[in-house]
């Protein structure tokens, strides 16, 4: 009951549509995310973006690269480089789970929602493997069938 509450009170700030369209997602884990003043101030406004932007283990934490988060409007000298590398509050037993998993062949971390919960910006971070074109071929093809199999259905109940 008590997680129920706390899903209604997730606010969406941003996501990573395109992630879903080029990975096949594996596990997500939720994180925190150092920011600045005026970055956070921005990212409460929807002015965060994660199209291009993936997660890099160094030195055993984790960081966020080509995240870009628009400069505040009234924050004038505060304001940080948009692209500038953040890095992201796990554990430490979290990440070197994600670094043994990230060493086999082709996974990666790629952020796939910003978001806030309770007052804090959260990140949800996605272990992923790339598709191959004929993969995303496939399940264009799926998603047609099922709205075809959608389409017919409501037909027949008029």
């Amino acid at each position: 009951m008590y997680g129920d509450i706390m899903n209604k009170q997730e606010k969406n700030l941003s996501e990573n549509r395109k992630a879903y369209h080029e990975y096949f997602i594996e596990e997500t884990y939720e994180a925190g995310l150092e920011l600045v003043g005026t970055e956070v101030k921005s990212v409460k406004l929807g002015k965060a973006n994660l199209k291009d932007s993936y997660a890099e283990i160094k030195n055993g934490e984790l960081f966020i690269e080509n995240m870009h988060i628009s400069p505040y409007e009234q924050g004038n000298i505060f304001n940080r480089d948009p692209l500038r590398t953040r890095r992201v509050l796990m554990h430490k037993a979290e990440i070197r789970k994600l670094e043994a998993l990230v060493s086999q062949k082709g996974y990666t971390l790629i952020p796939v929602a910003l978001y806030q919960t309770r007052g804090l910006i959260k990140v949800r971070i996605a272990l992923a493997k790339g598709k191959k074109l004929y993969d995303k071929r496939e399940v264009m093809a799926k998603k047609v069938a099922q709205r075809e199999v959608e389409r017919s259905f409501k037909e027949s109940y008029r």
